[in-house]
């Protein structure tokens, strides 16, 4: 495999999936960059998270702290700006009339995996990961696997390259997410996860949990929660 094919461009927010994401990447490809976005987020706590998150996931193994390069943050508060969400705005978390929920951020992914596909090709990167996921993707039709395919088929004609979007999540669900934690990094790499990654859509670390911090009520909470206690329930039996 050549160093061009064996590098990966990490979709990363400081959440739980795309940290588990970038462990997968570390644990695959030479050579792992990653990309943020601040777009005025609700919980934009999770922008603080992701720096100690890379610090920790670096001591895991050798192999892991030699593959981590660079980490950059990219400004897209004009999203927030035209996107009427319950992420990007004070508003309750609940469904909208289109049987969406309230926490949708129309063309979130879309624009995110653009420029990181933009970022990718211009670094050299052949992959850029993502945590996206059809099976608990709370309905954002920007999560599901017909999309990202259709959108890796558009970045690919318009920029005359041959990136790949990977999707190790797309078809897990948090508890299997927990597991392919343990299976990649041990109790250490879940501990880490469980302990510095942020999902909390209201932002809130100051509440915790075994699953880790947040309010315990918001739908990312609960799918956390639920995700961590089949987990739990399964190692122990």
């Amino acid at each position: 495999m050549s160093h061009a094919n064996s590098s990966a461009l990490v979709v990363f927010s400081g959440g739980q999936d795309s940290a588990t994401c970038l462990a997968w990447a570390l644990d695959r490809f030479e050579r792992v960059e990653t990309i943020g976005f601040r777009y005025g987020q609700r919980h934009a706590i999770e922008m603080e998270v992701r720096e100690p998150i890379r610090r920790r996931l670096a001591t895991v193994s050798p192999a892991w702290s030699a593959r981590l390069g660079i980490d950059r943050v990219v400004d897209l508060e004009v999203l927030g700006q035209v996107s009427v969400s319950a992420l990007t705005r004070d508003m309750p978390i609940d469904s909208r009339d289109d049987g969406l929920p309230s926490t949708f951020v129309p063309g979130r992914n879309l624009v995110f995996l653009t420029f990181a596909a933009i970022t990718a090709f211009q670094r050299g990167l052949k992959h850029v990961v993502t945590g996206v996921c059809e099976t608990d993707y709370s309905g954002y039709p920007d999560c599901r696997d017909e999309t990202i395919k259709a959108l890796q088929t558009a970045l690919n004609l318009g920029m005359a390259s041959r990136l790949v979007l990977d999707t190790p999540l797309m078809w897990i669900d948090k508890r299997d997410t927990w597991q392919l934690a343990q299976d990649l990094g041990g109790d250490v790499l879940v501990d880490i996860i469980r302990a510095e990654s942020h999902s909390c859509y209201l932002g809130d670390r100051e509440h915790d949990h075994d699953w880790g911090s947040g309010c315990g009520s918001c739908p990312a909470c609960e799918l956390r929660a639920a995700g961590w206690q089949a987990y739990s329930d399964g190692s122990l039996a």
